[in-house]
């Protein structure tokens, strides 16, 4: 069974990620992995891509601070900039901001787009539209649409035998999952702090006392249950089950899978490189998945509902953390050559008010947000549009969620116009508009 554990962040509706998980909003507990690949069944019938591309998702689940973080206003009144400074980066005339010195070294190997905007201010709803593409018809939406890590696994799959399509690492952030396309295209969540000493991933990992042969003996006895109940059925549906039985198997035993997954293989330099934190070991552990041939990774770095305590929380905590990380991310994929084919996606549901509140603090603010994007052989080293002047709205080139979705549909070689049929049996695009963003793929 797949048991969904590990961290917990709470937004400022009270409504926790383990609360939503219990609750079988994603749909995932309950089911076993070879259930999961039981409903894999339908083809994937959007074009393939022309090369072997990935994506790793970072998720900053409760809304990152843009001001704070890329978008600095040193100009503006106090009681919108803020108490942090801005500091030059490695490339000529961008800044950041100073709790952010290791990233600032490596900026000529991601981009920045300060001129995102949309109109949803609500935690639910909002992370429904950026992890699909489309606004939820409720106000706390259940899964409607699939994710974008559901629609890279069901039209591309793994790239490599014998691991899965799509991994959330450590579980699946608010929307994250397969709505209409079905669980078995939802993704294999780790349940695990990577950072832990004994880390592990439970659904690789057997159950005391059992052995391969033990479980070889097993899928024996199953197999022979299961030509009993074939015989009695007259739809067809159990000749398509020894199929997904064999896969669970498969990635239960593959060694390609026990290899990507463990973490403790790594060189301590390699570690330390990327900080000893549940975020750094994950960025680390979607470094190691994407390079083994997993096609979509979704790395859990929520926690920024700063409603209270702003400043504090992000310098003491947050910044350090995501800085480390993250310029470790881009040192190691670089050197690894992963830069071409992997397009890594840095973004929550929305960004912060500019005006800080009475417990210096910024409450939801999505009339202009900053999105961080890396590799997919773009253009980096740039930053893309502008806010205004005290960063509430975009002043030039202003772009929508849709248009980042584009960017990663169009990297990973996916039709966004092809239709999938919902369980209505209605026609829906996977996605209804946006562009790739012409500065960076040219």
């Amino acid at each position: 069974m797949l048991e969904i554990t590990g961290g917990e962040y709470r937004g400022c509706d009270g409504v926790s990620r383990r609360r939503f998980l219990r609750a079988g909003v994603l749909g995932l507990t309950g089911l076993s992995l070879a259930d999961m690949l039981r409903v894999r069944a339908a083809r994937a019938e959007a074009r393939q891509p022309t090369r072997d591309t990935s994506v790793i998702l970072v998720w900053k689940g409760g809304g990152p601070s843009h001001l704070d973080m890329w978008d600095l206003k040193p100009e503006a009144p106090v009681e919108y900039r803020g108490e942090f400074k801005p500091i030059p980066t490695n490339v000529a005339g961008i800044q950041v901001g100073e709790h952010l010195p290791l990233s600032a070294k490596v900026m000529d190997k991601f981009a920045i787009l300060r001129s995102v905007t949309h109109p949803d201010a609500g935690h639910e709803s909002a992370s429904h539209y950026l992890l699909t593409g489309y606004r939820p018809t409720n106000d706390i939406p259940a899964q409607e649409m699939p994710s974008y890590g559901s629609i890279t696994a069901r039209v591309r799959g793994p790239r490599r035998p014998g691991l899965p399509a799509y991994v959330a690492v450590p579980n699946p952030p608010r929307s994250g999952s397969a709505g209409y396309l079905g669980v078995g295209y939802n993704p294999f969540a780790v349940g695990s702090d990577p950072n832990l000493d004994n880390f592990s991933v439970r659904n690789l990992t057997l159950p005391n006392g059992i052995s391969l042969d033990r479980l070889e003996h097993r899928r024996s006895l199953l197999a022979t249950i299961d030509t009993l109940r074939r015989d009695s059925d007259r739809t067809g549906l159990m000749d398509g089950l020894d199929a997904f039985t064999r896969k669970a198997f498969e990635m239960v035993t593959s060694p390609a899978a026990r290899r990507a997954f463990a973490i403790g293989a790594e060189e301590t330099a390699t570690r330390d490189l990327y900080g000893r934190s549940r975020l750094g070991q994950s960025l680390l552990l979607a470094r190691r998945l994407v390079e083994a041939g997993v096609t979509f990774v979704t790395v859990d770095a929520g926690g920024w509902d700063t409603h209270a305590n702003n400043f504090e929380s992000l310098k003491s905590k947050k910044l350090p953390e995501f800085d480390r990380g993250w310029a470790g991310l881009m040192e190691d994929m670089d050197r690894r050559g992963l830069l071409r084919d992997t397009l890594v996606l840095v973004w929550g549901e929305f960004g912060r008010t500019p005006r800080i509140n009475k417990d210096a603090g910024r409450d939801h603010w999505p009339g202009a947000q900053s999105v961080v994007l890396a590799g997919g052989g773009m253009t980096m080293g740039q930053a893309v549009g502008s806010s205004d002047a005290r960063a509430e709205l975009p002043k030039e080139r202003p772009l929508t969620p849709e248009d980042v979705l584009a960017t990663v549909y169009s990297h990973l070689g996916i039709d966004r116009d092809h239709e999938f049929l919902n369980e209505a049996q209605r026609p829906l695009k996977i996605l209804n508009s946006g562009e790739p963003i012409r500065e960076l793929v040219g």
